[in-house]
């Protein structure tokens, strides 16, 4: 990202941004996002954010009872929410909720890859059982990559495309090299799977640079959710801010950069 655009992004998205639109040529019609996990937690508060900005929102999620709660609480709210049945790990139910998004609304201006697990611990690496490690990576990355891919044709209908991939600080190379900085516990499944999510975010954005979509990683800090046994220090919807952020850039905004509440990341 160039000093021009990050100076851009700063300068133009507050948490109080309530624009809602792309630009002139969009301003009269509604947006429409997909949330993976959007069920509870992060995603939740992710989806309830772009429905209170006007965005008509797909709830992704394999339960089917949590994810139509979701949606029947985020209609009580005044959003435009719809459910989607959605196992990442699952090409036929990815390409299914494709076809859903389609048919309901012809397009899809963002995509918001939420969904992730932690794979569960112990996670030392000279002891750990290796089905935790694939298990994060089939959720964290390739299910990722699963979706993007199936909705990428929807997106480039958009004039204004926007992924934005949940990440962590725990997958920082750099902070996890620096002495004395606080990276949570060893973890040989969950962090590396973040690492591996930003190389992902940062090839993404490479092979699009020529077009018109933007490609982002964000951190929501450490949230109080049940990913960490709600020992977290921030709320649901704070941590949901960045990637609410990032799901409504300008077009001038960055791409192929991780970001927290605090600005830009190190890889």
């Amino acid at each position: 990202m160039s000093e021009t655009r990050s100076e851009t992004y700063r300068e133009t998205h507050s948490e109080t941004d309530s624009r809602t639109d792309g630009g002139p040529d969009v301003a009269d019609r509604q947006k429409v996002v997909l949330v993976t996990g959007a069920n509870k937690g992060i995603g939740y508060e992710i989806a309830a954010g772009l429905g209170a900005l006007g965005w008509s929102v797909g709830v992704g999620a394999r339960n089917e009872e949590r994810r139509e709660s979701a949606v029947e609480k985020l209609r009580a709210a005044g959003v435009d929410a719809f459910g989607v049945p959605l196992d990442v790990t699952d090409d036929a139910s990815v390409t299914a909720a494709a076809r859903l998004v389609e048919e309901r609304a012809g397009r899809l201006d963002a995509l918001v890859n939420n969904a992730g697990i932690t794979g569960g611990g112990p996670q030392e690496p000279t002891t750990v059982d290796v089905d935790r490690v694939r298990a994060a990576v089939e959720t964290n990355v390739i299910g990722v990559i699963r979706v993007t891919n199936a909705l990428l044709p929807l997106l480039r209908r958009s004039p204004s495309p926007r992924i934005v991939n949940v990440s962590s600080t725990v997958g920082s190379l750099t902070r996890q090299t620096t002495p004395g900085a606080e990276t949570g516990p060893i973890s040989v499944a969950y962090a590396p799977s973040k690492t591996f999510l930003n190389a992902v975010t940062v090839q993404y954005a490479k092979e699009l640079a020529d077009t018109n979509v933007l490609v982002n990683a964000v951190c929501p800090g450490f949230t109080a959710t049940d990913l960490n046994g709600f020992r977290g220090v921030r709320t649901p919807q704070q941590g949901a801010a960045s990637a609410i952020r990032l799901a409504t850039v300008p077009d001038d905004g960055p791409t192929g950069r991780f970001f927290d509440d605090e600005g830009e990341l190190p890889w």
